[in-house]
């Protein structure tokens, strides 16, 4: 059963403030992954729950601020839009799903992941830095795809910030 909607919008407000596009419905998953080969979009698969609110959704916002980002942002709300969070997992199979999570996404193949794993216990600053890594990486290049996505595992985790 979905959470109440008056529960979840302020959580919901804090990205599509941003500019990040509610994906609500199979179909709105749908059109978002029929994009061109060169095209890149960050999904974030939202929550209540507390890494959402003071890691996930904070990450996103200073990641967006960078000046490499992916040409779109969206995301669903697992345990509200339960028909859109399912699918937007069915273009990531084989990867585990989790919530919060953010895929970065090229050309409608998962390029990058920040699973629930790699926002438990860290700051907001350190994952946005591994999406901002990821954005510069994907985002306007010609990088060959890996077999699989990376995750920050594979790119590192830096030690300074960007924005600062």
């Amino acid at each position: 059963m979905p959470y109440p909607e008056q529960m979840v919008q302020p959580m919901r407000e804090e990205l599509t403030r941003l500019g990040v596009q509610e994906l609500r419905k199979a179909e709105d998953v749908d059109a978002a992954f029929d994009m061109t080969a060169d095209e890149t979009m960050l999904l974030v698969v939202n929550s209540v729950c507390g890494c959402a609110a003071g890691m996930a959704r904070p990450a996103v916002s200073l990641a967006l601020q960078h000046e490499t980002r992916p040409d779109s942002a969206t995301t669903v709300f697992a345990g509200q839009d339960l028909e859109a969070t399912a699918r937007a997992r069915e273009f990531m199979a084989g990867i585990p799903p989790s919530s919060p999570f953010m895929a970065l996404i090229r050309g409608g193949d998962v390029v990058y992941v920040i699973e629930r794993r790699h926002i438990e216990g860290r700051s907001a600053s350190a994952i946005a830095m591994n999406l901002v890594q990821a954005f510069d990486r994907y985002c306007g290049t010609d990088v060959e795809l890996s077999d699989g996505p990376e995750s920050p595992e594979d790119l590192g985790v830096p030690s300074t910030r960007w924005w600062s």
